[in-house]
């Protein structure tokens, strides 16, 4: 009489907890890989974009204030020097 795990051929159940132990491994790197890798990688990428972002509010914010700057300097009722040029190309 053949005892399964002694020498027989393997049966369902050890396959199945052969396939799992595999998965588990499997899974295990992937964890690591994600921790050593994509994270740092992404936290990288992330703060250059935030900072570009920073930047181009920045540059936006100072582009308003100018033009804030300019119109308070003109008297009411005067047209501003964008409209006071009839000859201009409209923006798009």
């Amino acid at each position: 009489m053949s005892t399964p795990g002694w020498g027989g051929p393997p049966t369902l159940g050890q396959r199945i907890d052969e396939a799992i132990e595999l998965i588990e491994m499997e899974l295990r790197h992937a964890i690591t890989y994600v921790n050593d890798a994509v994270i740092p990688q992404v936290r990288r990428e992330s703060i250059t974009a935030m900072r570009t972002a920073a930047d181009t509010l920045r540059n936006l914010a100072d582009r308003f204030d100018k033009q804030n700057k300019a119109t308070a300097n003109q008297p009411y009722g005067q047209p501003t020097n964008e409209t006071s040029n009839p000859n201009r190309e409209p923006r798009s």
